[in-house]
């Protein structure tokens, strides 16, 4: 994160559900020669281990089943690919604290058994509470996660939208802009802990993906935030950035939220979208050929199992998402000169 910021770059984060989409992303960051981050959301994790396990409510043991899953899957196949890889947990509101203290018993498990946590990163989402209360308790599990090397992401201020289940798209306006003073509440909380914390500062980011002018995004109030800090510090720009809803961005707001020291970046949307791109596209141009096993324009006793193969249209799906995840690396600056 320290060298990202160094050097005016920052790492996209892509929500991952499958191995699949896991494959994807690593692929992306292999032909880029680039860090890359994949991180796993609560439903996300669910869908991971299979909808079909029970996941009750204040135990969610299929959420966490399937992150430590996706984690470990991570870390087996990474090591192929030659690059940098995070591994990170998306939003964790109150309501889901049970999935959280899951991840850490793994991450404390593998710790003991390896001298690192199974996951790098996590993120406690707990904007919807009062700030007092968002602080002490990301404080809390804060000193828990430092003696492991893990970094925690946090949020201050709300983003707007709908995020696996959650709906913020009712807020009011003015929840979705962070102000100095919370942001300096967040460093005076957790600072004394570790340097180990990341900020997601709400500048008008909303989940999704919405026409261009709908969303007013003002990344310029990061800056400010630095400013403010700085100040108060004695050193320039001491935090680090997190932008999310980052689908759909315009460029010359993302490179505004790069300088002002923002080092990771979520993309979830866009890269859905292509995931289902790369079938769709499969489909139209095969159409005649997936209609039956046997049977298709080139004769009606012809056979159509290397069309209706998972392996073929999954692989067009993977193949489009791996050139969105270029573009985002690119859109950030994480790319070799």
């Amino acid at each position: 994160m320290k060298y990202a910021k160094e050097h005016g770059f920052a790492i996209p984060a892509f929500n991952c559900t499958t191995s699949s989409t896991v494959n994807a992303v690593l692929e992306a960051g292999r032909e880029l020669n680039r860090p890359i981050m994949i991180q796993f959301s609560e439903g996300g994790s669910a869908f991971f281990s299979g909808k079909a396990l029970p996941n009750d409510k204040g135990v969610l043991q299929n959420s966490i089943l399937g992150a430590v899953a996706g984690a470990h899957y991570v870390r087996s196949v990474a090591p192929a690919y030659g690059i940098p890889v995070f591994v990170h947990s998306d939003h964790c509101a109150k309501k889901l604290l049970p999935w959280f203290d899951g991840m850490l018993e793994a991450d404390e498990a593998f710790f003991k058994a390896h001298g690192e946590p199974l996951f790098s990163s996590h993120m406690l989402d707990l904007s919807e509470e009062p700030d007092e209360e968002n602080i002490a308790i990301c404080k809390k599990y804060f000193q828990r996660m430092a003696p492991l090397g893990l970094i925690l992401e946090m949020e201050i201020g709300i983003t707007g939208g709908v995020e696996d289940g959650v709906d913020n798209s009712g807020v009011s306006k003015e929840k979705l802009y962070s102000t100095p003073e919370d942001v300096f509440k967040v460093w005076e909380g957790l600072a004394p802990i570790s340097e180990r914390f990341t900020i997601a500062a709400a500048f008008g980011n909303v989940h999704g993906v919405y026409k261009v002018g709908n969303v007013k995004l003002r990344p310029e109030l990061l800056e400010e935030f630095q400013k403010f800090a700085a100040e108060k510090l004695g050193k320039p720009k001491p935090y680090f950035f997190v932008f999310h809803g980052g689908s759909g961005s315009e460029k010359k707001d993302i490179a505004t939220a790069l300088g002002a020291g923002v080092v990771k970046m979520n993309v979830d949307t866009d890269t859905q979208w292509a995931y289902w791109e790369g079938l769709k596209d499969f489909y139209k141009a095969k159409e005649g050929y997936l209609q039956s096993q046997i049977g298709n324009p080139e004769g009606e006793d012809k056979p159509n199992k290397s069309y209706y193969d998972p392996r073929k249209w999954v692989r067009e799906s993977e193949l489009t998402m791996a050139k969105r995840v270029k573009e985002a690396c690119a859109d950030l600056k994480n790319v070799n000169p």
